[in-house]
């Protein structure tokens, strides 16, 4: 017996609803496919679109989502044997479960894309129009068999992506900023925008949050550098993580959050919440667009002022990118210590310069020794980050800002990676070492308590 969001009668397709072939393959015109294997598969793929339209027919799609995906599977199944056997088509067990596991796709999730969002060994999803899908497979990129119907089954899976956040994309709205479930973030365009049809790029997070332990153990960086970024959040240091795009800044952040104590009250602020915070003590607050009328919107800055009345002992963005930046500095010279974030930088220096540009952005007339001062005496420590030429992410440096000299901001490096060459694979080769500086904030560790081996500092690795 079919239960209620089973429906009694087939009624005409609903007309929002975009059909497609559950293997997502486009259907070779018959004109010019002259061979009988081609014409069985045509005769194969065109059972599964009518199959498809038939189930979409009998669900009531308004209920969907109350329904336990065991049960749904159930009846799906039950669907597409009595389907086909109307149609007289047998089909072996293991094709069977495949066809009923891509229908599942389609009604619960995003359709083509989720045998990848489930393959743990791919990083990132690449869509590039509906006909071309790339994922990156240990830092490598490769082209994926996985295909939509048309542009419009690709539009409807980037619906259903954004709607599930209270977002929208359209031709007045053309890109969009987003997030799975599991929190992966999410990037889509569509057009006029984007020229050859929509286009999609899914940043993976693992389940299982990357530890520090885990980053040593991937030689990301040394048990040393580890021991001294697990201090510097002890102690309360201010830290700022810079890197390009993909170099792991948030994967970084999270293993180094890790190490907050969890009595302590954590606010983190996000475009697109991504942060896999350990702690219990976790207020999560995330930027809103603006309504179709062009109202509404709720930027960062909003936020951070709004989280220094939250009574916050530590304040986590995912990543500075305008005026917040000010705040952001504000907070952290106003007794708000051990707060982190992100920035997009090449090397740590770049990073400095990266954090004034935004703060003059804003418009006020700020001279730019003030500027310096403020982030001298703010932020303590830049861990700088890097994607490799052969994919893999690593540490590069882990730097100290020691104060000012003149205008200028001053730094050292107290851990730095060491290029040694690169092996027949492809691999760089290279060791993460201590410069042989001892950090100025040595002291001030071991008066939180931190029991650093200061010999580690001492000893330069070559």
């Amino acid at each position: 017996m079919f239960n209620s969001f089973i429906k009694q009668e087939a009624k005409p397709n609903d007309s929002k609803v975009v059909s497609m072939y559950p293997s997502g393959t486009t259907v070779p015109s018959p004109e010019n496919v002259p061979s009988v294997e081609d014409q069985e598969l045509i005769k194969s793929l065109e059972l599964k679109s009518r199959l498809h339209d038939a189930l979409l027919d009998r669900l009531n799609l308004a209920v969907i989502d109350k329904v336990l995906p065991e049960e749904l599977r159930r009846e799906v199944a039950a669907l597409v044997g009595e389907f086909l056997a109307k149609e007289n088509t047998p089909m072996r067990s293991e094709k069977f479960t495949r066809l009923v596991d891509e229908l599942m796709n389609e009604v619960l999730g995003l359709g083509p894309l989720e045998p990848l969002i489930a393959d743990p060994t791919i990083d990132d999803i690449l869509v590039n129009g509906h006909e071309n899908v790339f994922v990156e497979r240990f830092g490598i990129l490769e082209k994926a068999p996985t295909k939509f119907r048309d542009e419009k089954h690709l539009l409807r899976i980037i619906d259903k992506i954004v709607s599930r956040i209270g977002r929208r994309v359209d031709e007045s709205n053309p890109w969009v900023d987003a997030r799975l479930e599991d929190g992966s973030r999410v990037n889509a365009i569509v057009r006029p925008c984007a020229i050859d049809g929509p286009s999609i790029s899914i940043r993976k997070f693992s389940r299982t949050p990357l530890t520090m332990d885990r980053l040593v153990e991937t030689n990301a960086l040394s048990q040393q550098a580890a021991d001294l970024l697990s201090g510097l959040v002890k102690a309360r240091m201010n830290i700022l993580i810079s890197g390009g795009t993909g170099s792991g800044k948030t994967t970084m952040l999270n293993a180094v959050s890790a190490k907050i104590d969890h009595r302590s009250r954590i606010v983190t602020i996000e475009d697109a919440a991504e942060l896999q915070l350990q702690q219990e003590h976790v207020v999560r607050l995330e930027t809103r667009p603006p309504n179709p009328s062009g109202n509404g919107a709720v930027v960062q800055r909003d936020l951070v002022r709004n989280a220094l009345r939250m009574r916050p002992d530590r304040i986590i963005v995912g990543e500075v990118r305008g005026a917040e930046t000010f705040d952001m500095l504000q907070a952290m010279n106003t007794g708000h210590d051990g707060s982190m974030t992100t920035v997009h930088a090449n090397t740590a220096r770049d990073a400095i310069g990266r954090l004034e540009q935004m703060v003059l952005m804003m418009g006020l007339e700020l001279p730019l020794s003030a500027i310096r001062s403020q982030i001298a005496s703010g932020l303590h420590f830049i861990v700088q980050l890097s994607r490799l030429s052969d994919g893999k992410r690593r540490v590069m440096s882990i730097s100290e800002i020691t104060g000012l000299e003149g205008d200028m901001i001053t730094l050292q490096d107290v851990f730095v990676f060491r290029k040694r060459g690169i092996s027949e694979t492809g691999e760089v080769l290279g060791d993460f070492v201590p410069t042989g500086i001892r950090p100025r904030c040595a002291d001030a560790l071991m008066s939180a308590g931190v029991n650093l081996d200061i010999s580690a500092f001492l000893n330069e690795g070559t």
